[in-house]
């Protein structure tokens, strides 16, 4: 099948399966799958791991910005899809966990720190064909991108499908204390400053509460036929 040289922006709401439904699109288009959370989520647990981000969320920005400099983050693909590296040292099962969730909205929401996971993301995306997922990428990181998707989900819905992945990796997950934690970067997200979570004007919206991983690659399928006409 004939594919168009594109990118592909799936942004919107935390746990509404952007990664999933990207790295999806990806592997059924033969295009490469960035996930921009990802970078976010390094970028927090080094933060973290270097007492950069405190219980309460107060970021040490010197010691931060110094840390950008010389930070490696970057993808490697062994054949079970992309993960995410620092260094030589894998971290892709250590940005997942609840403690670097918990975070990651006022990390992202730094403009330096904005800045230095867009430059990671336009290196890999200057030949199209790829698939970006997160919050800004149809609106920030790739305003020109050729198809643009905003995911939304019930919140409750999205909390079950969060603590269900928790639950999965063997972590103690409570509904109640998902949903808050989903709430709070929700508003995070939306509000901060630089880059918020926001819908693209020309961004076709994708609610999959009740749609199964199929259903949704049903529905792609049919828009890109529909827009590019040769899927």
């Amino acid at each position: 099948m004939t594919t168009p040289d594109i990118i592909i922006a799936i942004d919107g709401y935390s746990s509404t399966g952007k990664s999933s439904f990207a790295k999806l699109v990806a592997a059924d288009m033969g295009y490469l799958y960035l996930d921009s959370g990802a970078l976010y989520r390094g970028v927090t647990l080094f933060a973290i791991e270097n007492g950069l981000i405190d219980e309460d969320c107060n970021i040490e920005m010197e010691g931060l910005m110094k840390g950008l400099v010389g930070l490696d983050l970057h993808f490697e693909n062994h054949g079970n899809g992309t993960e995410l590296y620092t260094g030589e040292r894998c971290i892709e099962k250590e940005i997942r966990t609840l403690a670097v969730s918990g975070k990651v909205s006022p990390i992202s929401a730094v403009a330096e720190v904005r800045n230095f996971v867009d430059s990671i993301l336009h290196a890999a995306g200057r030949n199209r064909r790829v698939v970006m997922d997160g919050r800004d990428i149809g609106t920030t990181v790739f305003p020109d991108a050729e198809l643009k998707i905003f995911m939304t989900a019930d919140p409750m819905v999205r909390a079950q499908r969060r603590a269900n992945e928790l639950k999965a990796k063997g972590e103690e997950a409570d509904i109640m204390e998902v949903l808050k934690n989903l709430q709070e970067r929700d508003y995070i997200d939306s509000h901060r400053e630089v880059s918020p979570l926001t819908q693209a004007p020309d961004a076709i919206v994708l609610d999959n509460s009740n749609m199964t991983f199929d259903d949704q690659m049903v529905w792609i399928k049919d828009l890109i036929e529909k827009k590019f006409g040769n899927a």
